[in-house]
């Protein structure tokens, strides 16, 4: 039982979604809903007279949207920690990666569109979720994060390379990244740093809805200096490429030419699982030819499948807690013995780097 109640303002332009959301927020004797906001603007006023822990922000709104009002109240109230509730569209997953690249904490979203009455079949996930961001955020990295993302993104969107297409079948190495909470502004971080000539193939597994993974691999591929997709079945793995898994299905590599497979079995917490696709990788090329890597998360998807890889001979590298939004899948390997390295996450693309080119 905490110490006092998480006090939640709820945002949405739909009255029927506010009424719903606190709805769902009373059943838990941990939370209380100190007050509700129909616009972005009218959140700024209620941040103000409330002075909630957490804010549940709907994306698109009347007056003034759900992104800008986030960026007004981080810059007043840094502490206050964000929770988007987006809808499973396109543009919404767009959005949603972009509020999560300037300081938002996590998303939500919406089962069946913006207005969604069925809201509360997602219920457990938000209440999970606000707890989390109340009680494990790391409010600093956060912070420094979005600043870091500010200043660098129009940088590394002019400084862009030509992908080059060439085909490369001899996989000299694949490295596998596993994240869940945190991991988009995470992911933005570090494989924008990945040089375009980087001989090995690289897996993306990201805790993720099936209906944003598309536009999350398109919104790298336009920052990324090695192209990236979403994976497909049948997909070959090529150096100097990088796939990522999409939601609903486990992604597994099969035979020496490195082929992906798709299944949806086992059914397990997350799918993607990052154990599945590690251990699938390890069990295909050997320990020698592995990196793995493991970033913020909650949960320990991933550590087992780290120990593996270092006991097989494979380099291993996790998220520092000093940087982790949420370090729950990093302190898991590095407490199993998983974790050869540990890095903040704005050193991790460079020893990426340093352990491809390792012999």
């Amino acid at each position: 039982m905490l110490a006092k109640k998480i006090k939640v303002l709820i945002v949405d332009d739909s009255a029927l979604m506010r009424k719903v959301l606190k709805e769902i927020l009373m059943t838990d004797k941990e939370i209380e809903v100190v007050g509700t906001a129909r616009d972005g603007e009218d959140a700024i006023e209620k941040v103000r007279l409330y002075e909630p822990d957490v804010v549940t922000m709907d994306i698109n709104m009347p007056v003034m949207d759900g992104l800008t009002s986030m960026q007004y109240i981080l810059n007043s109230y840094p502490d206050i920690q964000i929770i988007m509730i987006s809808s499973l569209t396109a543009d919404g997953a767009i959005t949603t990666f972009e509020a999560l690249e300037l300081g938002a904490f996590d998303y939500v979203a919406k089962p069946s569109g913006t207005v969604s009455a069925n809201l509360y079949v997602v219920g457990k996930e938000i209440i999970q979720k606000i707890k989390l961001a109340y009680t494990s955020a790391n409010k600093n990295n956060l912070r420094e994060r979005a600043n870091r993302y500010k200043i660098n993104v129009i940088k590394k969107l002019k400084e862009q390379r030509s992908k080059i297409e060439t085909i490369n079948y001899e996989v000299s190495k694949v490295v596998v990244i596993g994240v869940s909470t945190g991991g988009p502004g995470t992911l933005m971080e570090i494989l924008p740093d990945l040089p375009s000539d980087l001989e090995a193939a690289v897996i993306i597994i990201q805790h993720m809805p099936p209906s944003f993974t598309n536009s999350f691999a398109q919104r790298l591929n336009r920052v990324c200096q090695i192209p990236i997709s979403e994976a497909k079945a049948g997909d070959i793995l090529q150096n100097g490429r990088g796939y990522l898994g999409p939601g609903g299905y486990h992604l597994v590599v099969r035979g020496q030419n490195g082929l992906i497979r798709l299944p949806t079995s086992p059914v397990t917490v997350y799918m993607p699982s990052v154990n599945i696709t590690m251990e699938s990788v390890l069990n295909t090329y050997g320990g020698n030819k592995v990196v793995g890597v493991l970033l913020t998360g909650m949960g320990d998807d991933g550590a087992d499948a780290m120990v593996k890889i270092r006991k097989a001979g494979g380099i291993t590298i996790a998220e520092d807690e000093s940087t982790a939004v949420v370090f729950g899948m990093p302190r898991e390997a590095i407490e199993r013995g998983g974790a050869e390295i540990v890095l903040p996450s704005y050193k991790i693309a460079d020893a990426i780097v340093k352990a491809v080119r390792s012999n």
